[in-house]
């Protein structure tokens, strides 16, 4: 059974806006776009009257402000902000938004703020319904841009990450996969109880690792560096398992 989708509704006064969310929504496989809005008056219609599991949120639109129109619903879906200005940031935040997006949105953040909307779905927080989905779904995964389009990648098959400059490289039991992402922004993006940054160029998942010395690890016959900078951390967490 397919995994069940996101639906999504984005809201934004400005149709290049929507354009770009449109695009961006349609690239992820799991994300299911049920509609657009140009205001905040026709997104609450709208959600009166369909699904809406996550919203695409402009904050400054016409007639009210999109952080106020989030505070008049009763039971919102996860939010997303986007916006031109920083200083709406902080606000966002305290309305519990999952992210905030700032104009112009580049891709590779658009999906780093979806993942953490896929890892609330899965933690079973995202709707009732959903949470019924997770207890039979498959395991927690990403979604990595690469040769145009997205792969899915399940977090349990990943062996480590390594960074190529612009670029990382993520090496799993079902491949390789090689995309335009910096490993800080994903490694933002992984549960920090399955994987640990160990040098500024990898990432390893916990549970592959087969020995280590204060120096190196080893995964599946992969020798990998351990920096003075993330050496202590690393042995501190290792010595708990």
């Amino acid at each position: 059974m397919p995994d069940k989708k996101i639906n999504c509704l984005a809201v934004d006064d400005e149709p290049p806006a929507l354009d770009v969310l449109k695009k961006y929504i349609s690239s992820v496989q799991s994300l299911e776009l049920v509609g657009t809005c140009a205001d905040a008056v026709e997104a609450l219609n709208f959600i009166r009257q369909h699904s809406v599991d996550l919203l695409f949120l402009d904050i400054q639109m016409p007639q009210i402000l999109g952080t106020d129109f989030l505070r008049t619903l009763k039971k919102p879906p996860k939010v997303i902000f986007t916006t031109a200005f920083r200083k709406f940031a902080i606000e966002g935040f305290e309305l519990d938004a999952v992210d905030y997006l700032l104009k112009p949105i580049s891709f590779e953040r658009f999906l780093k703020a979806v993942n953490k909307v896929m890892d609330a779905s899965l933690n079973g927080t995202l709707s009732v319904e959903n949470e019924q989905q997770n207890k039979t779904s498959a395991d927690p995964y990403i979604y990595l841009r690469s040769d145009r389009k997205m792969i899915k990648v399940a977090l349990s098959d990943i062996l480590y990450i390594e960074s190529l400059k612009d670029y990382i490289k993520v090496i799993a039991t079902s491949g390789t996969v090689i995309t335009k992402q910096s490993i800080s922004s994903i490694e933002e993006t992984l549960p920090k109880d399955m994987f640990i940054r160990i040098h500024r160029s990898f990432i390893v998942a916990l549970n592959k690792i087969e020995s280590y010395n204060h120096e190196l690890v080893w995964i599946a016959r992969h020798e990998l560096p351990i920096s003075r900078m993330y050496r202590h951390e690393v042995e501190k967490i290792l010595l708990q398992k």
